[in-house]
């Protein structure tokens, strides 16, 4: 099935470099579900915003095809992982379109960068949801210097992209504390904070309370706990922007690791009224 508008946009967890080899298991079976359960469309091309890329301004990838960055700063990765590759190509014509849309909406000095390709944060959930690595990719960097609003602001002026046949989708994880796993956590058992974090975000975004999650630092008191820095959590502001502020919040997925690592997943439906 294919369809020239799109009216949906997605944050997805990413899970671990090592998600292809082993571990997260339930996640695993989730993304490669992705085709036949969550979103049987297929896309012009995909944009994807991954906090694995952060620069002090905004930058899109430009490059005819994509490749396989390992950037597993921090972690001993095995080395099956560098026998992965996923070639997709890339999609020029996005990027510069991307550019536009931004400065357009008063965002300057967006960039392009026509060398870089695409980082596990991106590649690796794609392997497992478009094994085929044919669909067009671009990618879009974050800006650590900015906030949560500055993001889903940017993901509004995104929007218009939806109509154009691309796919907008935001990788993360919806906690994302590295410094306190709990190590000797049982299958799906979630430490406290983490629990309670979670399940605001969660009734937050399915009440449409986008001012909430924007403010997410003064609404939810475990909030600097389950996001120390906000890589992980600003892909979901700009998916959440490109949705519009009528979107409706469903949940699609929902697992945990050790104990602290939240890889629940959203689905962010226009009104079809509005896009039409």
């Amino acid at each position: 099935m294919s369809a020239e508008k799109i009216n949906q946009t997605f944050y997805i967890s990413h899970g671990p470099p090592t998600l292809l080899l082993y571990g997260a298991r339930y996640l695993k079976q989730f993304l490669k579900s992705w085709r036949e359960i969550i979103f049987d469309q297929n896309p012009k091309s995909i944009l994807i915003i991954s906090g694995h890329w952060k620069t002090n301004e905004p930058t899109v990838n430009s490059v005819d095809l994509c490749d396989t960055i390992y950037d597993f700063g921090g972690f001993s990765a095995p080395l099956d992982m560098y026998k992965f590759k996923y070639p997709t190509p890339g999609a020029p014509d996005l990027a510069e379109r991307v550019q536009e849309l931004l400065t357009t909406s008063g965002i300057k000095n967006v960039n392009i960068d026509k060398k870089r390709g695409l980082d596990h944060g991106a590649w690796v959930p794609l392997k497992l949801m478009y094994p085929e690595a044919n669909i067009p990719i671009c990618q879009l960097s974050i800006q650590m210097t900015k906030n949560a609003t500055y993001h889903y602001n940017m993901g509004r002026a995104l929007a218009p992209l939806k109509e154009e046949g691309v796919l907008i989708i935001g990788p993360g994880s919806a906690t994302h504390n590295l410094r306190d796993f709990e190590w000797d956590a049982k299958d799906q058992e979630v430490a406290p904070w983490a629990g309670k974090f979670d399940k605001w975000l969660e009734e937050a975004l399915l009440s449409g309370s986008h001012e909430d999650v924007n403010n997410y630092l003064e609404k939810e008191p475990n909030a600097r706990k389950a996001h120390p820095i906000p890589d992980h959590f600003y892909p979901l502001h700009v998916a959440l922007g490109a949705a519009g502020e009528t979107t409706k919040a469903e949940l699609i997925h929902r697992s945990w690791s050790l104990g602290t690592l939240s890889f629940a997943s959203y689905k962010f439906t226009t009104p079809a009224t509005l896009i039409n």
